[in-house]
């Protein structure tokens, strides 16, 4: 990455700076590929960070089923934790995870699980979620949901013959959607030899022409965890690794100091076999200091995440864009990477940090607002879905993390908490799923590379021409939402 015609005499942030375009022979942003390259099996530079409030085994699956890692936060306990993994491991890989309701659910149960939005669906099935689950009684289309009374049971608004889609006939994600197209299905079951396998709608199916999964070595769907640094950490790891999970995450607040490093060569010297996370950091020193004590990947930002008080509170922090800038090229010269953790707001922050030379980005809470993620739908006074997100160092996190303690040491603990505790973050009514949202980064993303002439992150970086702007430049750049 080059600054154009001016070099930088303070830290900058992502609106800080742009891309300018150069010569380039690319002719199509899907010549583009996106895969990180830092010792993971992913297929796209997307990471949803180790939040409750954004990532669950739901969201893991439906983000390592484009390409990306979830990261299951720390705070979940040892046995969740191995559930959670487990099941993002059993699920389908070429399908969607069935949403499963029982016949006497209601519509408004669903309705806290689902938008009424095209191309998503209830399975409904006899004794779901138990064991002994039963038949698929039939499917009710999201949009369906819109206009049911609100103590509708769902076995009511089944009419018809049950339409479904057999996994044998759908050979590759092209003959599913000419399949569902041919049948003038938006949404459908998928059964196997009369099992249900998995769900699939038309944009799915489109999606697994463009997209690649991320899978481990037995064709199963990725997934991270995250651990702190108290406690025995190198047992902990070890559980997380028997339980299947892809990449660890040794995660502080403040990753520069020797609870950190002593965490890392714990784990690290268990030669486990997947690759080792940890920070978060700002400055070379600190890449340095994690990648000598077994990180192979350093996780960088300080401060810029939407629910982060920290800056504001402490003083402590560092410009995203300068932070990744320097941490790269470090992590480079020791043969590590980087992935840039927090202060992204559109597509474009995620472009600038691949051309810092980030291997990938950590989304939070622009992922919490989202179908997948954790918790209900809530509805505000004017009709607007949202979902509950918090702060990892918020009093709420706090008492989750520490819930086991007794009364007085989480008093003590909570009296120093920091952050959010709550925030109502909007479901995109275009873009209310995960999914959407990877859609919309990712074609951002590929073309910022085809206007630098890069078909990989690499080739990006070192094409990349960053100039600098100032506050008028950045609003420019925005779109009116009316005329003028």
């Amino acid at each position: 990455m080059e600054f154009y015609e001016t070099a930088p005499k303070h830290d900058l942030t992502y609106s800080d700076v742009f891309l300018i375009p150069s010569g380039s022979n690319v002719t199509s942003r899907l010549d583009v590929s996106l895969a990180p390259g830092d010792g993971t099996a992913a297929t796209i530079p997307i990471v949803s960070a180790n939040m409750n409030s954004v990532t669950g085994p739901r969201l893991a699956a439906s983000l390592a089923r484009r390409g990306g890692i979830g990261i299951l936060p720390q705070d979940m306990h040892l046995q969740d934790l191995d559930a959670a993994i487990r099941w993002v491991k059993s699920q389908p890989v070429r399908w969607d995870t069935p949403l499963e309701l029982a016949p006497d659910a209601t519509a408004a149960t669903a309705l806290t699980l689902l938008p009424p939005v095209a191309g998503h669906g209830i399975v409904v099935r006899d004794g779901a979620g138990h064991d002994n689950a039963g038949a698929v009684l039939g499917v009710i289309p999201a949009l369906r949901l819109a206009t049911a009374l609100p103590d509708a049971r769902l076995g009511d608004l089944l009419h018809g013959n049950l339409a479904s889609l057999d996994a044998d006939d759908l050979d590759s994600p092209r003959a599913a959607f000419d399949v569902m197209v041919a049948a003038e299905l938006d949404f459908a079951p998928v059964l196997h030899h009369g099992n249900l396998v998995g769900t699939l709608s038309r944009t799915s199916a489109l999606r697994s022409t463009i997209y690649d999964a991320a899978v481990d070595a037995s064709g199963r769907l990725l997934v991270g965890a995250a651990i702190g640094i108290n406690g025995d950490v190198a047992a902990k790891a070890k559980a997380l690794v028997s339980a299947g999970v892809d990449v660890l995450v040794i995660d502080t607040a403040h990753g520069h100091q020797r609870g950190m490093v002593a965490a890392l060569a714990a784990v690290s010297a268990l030669q486990l076999g997947v690759p080792i996370v940890a920070g978060n950091v700002v400055t070379r020193e600190g890449v340095r200091d994690l990648v000598k004590a077994g990180a192979d990947i350093v996780k960088v930002g300080v401060g810029p995440g939407a629910m982060c008080t920290t800056r504001m509170m402490t003083a402590v922090g560092r410009p995203q864009f300068s932070a990744v800038l320097e941490t790269a090229q470090a992590a480079r010269e020791l043969g590590a990477h980087v992935w840039a953790d927090g202060g992204v707001r559109y597509p474009r922050d995620v472009a600038l940090a691949l051309a810092a030379g980030a291997a990938s980005v950590m989304i939070g809470s622009w992922f919490a607002g989202t179908i997948e993620a954790p918790g209900s739908l809530a509805t505000d006074e004017t009709g607007r879905l949202y979902k509950e997100s918090w702060g990892m160092a918020s009093t709420k996190a706090v008492q989750q993390r520490f819930d086991r303690l007794d009364a007085y040491e989480l008093a003590r603990k909570t009296l120093f908490a920091e952050g959010i505790s709550s925030s109502r973050i909007y479901l995109d009514p275009l873009r209310p799923s995960v999914e959407d949202l990877l859609d919309m980064i990712t074609s951002g993303v590929r073309s910022s590379m085809t206007y630098a002439g890069a078909t990989s992150p690499a080739e990006f970086h070192r094409r990349a021409l960053v100039g600098i702007q100032s506050a008028a430049g950045y609003e420019e750049g925005k779109a009116l939402p009316v005329s003028w």
